[in-house]
């Protein structure tokens, strides 16, 4: 077994991930990955296809694909020498394409384009003649107008009349529209939750939730991230990869603490209680974050 196995498969062990396990997360066949982990890269489909299961593999235990393949690229081998065959094919196909229908065919959009800009042309020319034949459309111009001059008339009227039982009732209102404004005010900001982060180092962050009696923790998916959940106690609550576009919702309110293992930061979303987690450390930055919640229910 090569220094690259057994760093892979260590890191699987860590996520308590079997070979069956860790092929129903990547999708990669058994035999593949047991030939990953011993360094036989001879039964391998071909050596581009070695490089991109490494990849998969580190993503799903966690680790960073790129600083594998620089550590141990003298382990890996490289894919030039596949790719250059299927360069000079393309090359040579091209050429056989003959020369008077290449032309025709880079024509084709530029008239296609002409064809669409004049009949828009022609269409709006119609509408506006049609438009400007039509006698209809200035007596329905002086009928709104003569209907808005009467509107606004008995707009008028009806405003005095209501601004004169407006002026009676105005001190009243203004009296308790602000005592109901500042009990409303002290409500709300006594129902708002505090998220605050209160350390982080390296791909760990911490964040203390207070001031709310609910704890919701979902997970949505940007790409196709590895997440692992578990509560203050260590329970495994949810491990695998989630889809792109999916969620993954738990209800942590008796609980104290909510731990989440990420294998792509950059892909994947954290909301409690439907605000959303600003990370600390970015992810772009580091791919792998630790992030721990702590709860304080509210009184």
């Amino acid at each position: 077994m090569t220094e690259l196995g057994n760093r892979l498969k260590e890191a699987r062990e860590a996520k308590g991930l079997s070979l069956e396990g860790l092929q129903e997360l990547t999708k990669i066949q058994k035999r593949y990955l047991i030939g990953i982990e011993e360094g036989n890269y001879s039964m391998m489909p071909g050596k581009f296809y070695v490089r991109a299961f490494i990849k998969q593999y580190c993503e799903a235990v966690g680790l960073d694909s790129e600083e594998i393949f620089e550590q141990y690229k003298s382990e890996i081998p490289s894919v030039y020498s596949e790719e250059l065959p299927e360069q000079l094919s393309r090359v040579q196909s091209r050429k056989t394409i003959p020369a008077g229908e290449s032309k025709v065919v880079e024509l084709l959009p530029k008239i296609l384009a002409a064809v669409l800009v004049i009949g828009a042309a022609v269409l709006i020319w119609v509408l506006v003649l049609n438009y400007m034949s039509n006698p209809d459309n200035e007596d329905k111009k002086d009928a709104k107008q003569s209907d808005a001059v009467d509107y606004n008339k008995s707009e008028e009227f009806n405003k005095e009349e209501e601004n004169a039982d407006q002026k009676q009732n105005e001190e009243k209102s203004d009296s308790s529209e602000k005592k109901n404004e500042d009990d409303t005010a002290v409500k709300d900001e006594e129902k708002e939750q505090n998220l605050a982060v209160t350390s982080s180092s390296g791909k760990n962050s911490t964040y203390e939730l207070k001031n709310t009696d609910t704890f919701k923790l979902k997970v949505t998916s940007k790409g196709s991230p590895w997440v692992g959940i578990k509560n203050g106690e260590g329970k495994l609550l949810f491990q695998g990869t989630i889809e792109k576009d999916k969620s993954q919702v738990i209800d942590f309110t008796n609980e104290k603490e909510a731990v989440i293992n990420i294998g792509r930061a950059y892909e994947t979303e954290i909301y409690v209680n439907d605000e959303k987690l600003e990370y600390s450390i970015s992810p772009t930055e580091v791919n792998t974050q630790l992030v721990t919640i702590q709860f304080t229910k509210a009184e």
